[in-house]
């Protein structure tokens, strides 16, 4: 059992990463907003609990098939949705660019597309996980296009 617990807080502190850098959030209060942006503060509790879920569903994956037995795209696409996922903050918040947030919100919203297919074609179960993640990708793919046509 602590092992099982070790493996999620494993899988689940990588999702945090960018959130130990002191980002300028204030900019996000200084731009132009449309009408439809949610306040500042509901963004880390929703991605704490996206982060929740994204490692619950890893979790699930690894348990069943073992780290080295999981298949190559997964992984690739699990890569790829981490490093656009983690860009985001970087791009908007510190170089301030609502350009390139869109288009790390681009790229995270589509990767989270591979990787649930990748997760069903694995483990069904797993991808429910990742519903509210790709709900939220939508999501934030809008908002990200609306605030550089506004900021433009």
């Amino acid at each position: 059992m602590i092992k099982k617990i070790f493996l999620y807080l494993l899988l689940l502190l990588p999702w945090f990463i960018s959130s130990i850098f002191a980002f300028d959030t204030s900019y996000y209060q200084e731009i132009v907003l449309p009408f439809f942006a949610p306040n500042k503060i509901i963004f880390p509790i929703v991605w704490t609990i996206i982060y929740l879920m994204i490692a619950f569903s890893e979790w699930i994956i690894v348990n069943e098939y073992s780290i080295k037995n999981i298949s190559k795209s997964y992984k690739i696409r699990l890569i790829i949705n981490y490093l656009f996922n983690q860009s985001f903050p970087l791009f908007f918040f510190t170089l301030k660019s609502p350009f390139l947030g869109f288009v790390s919100s681009i790229g995270t919203f589509i990767s989270s597309l591979y990787l649930y297919e990748e997760s069903t074609n694995l483990n069904k179960k797993s991808s429910k996980y990742l519903n509210l993640y790709i709900l939220w990708n939508l999501f934030a793919t809008v908002l990200s296009l609306a605030i550089f046509i506004l900021n433009s």
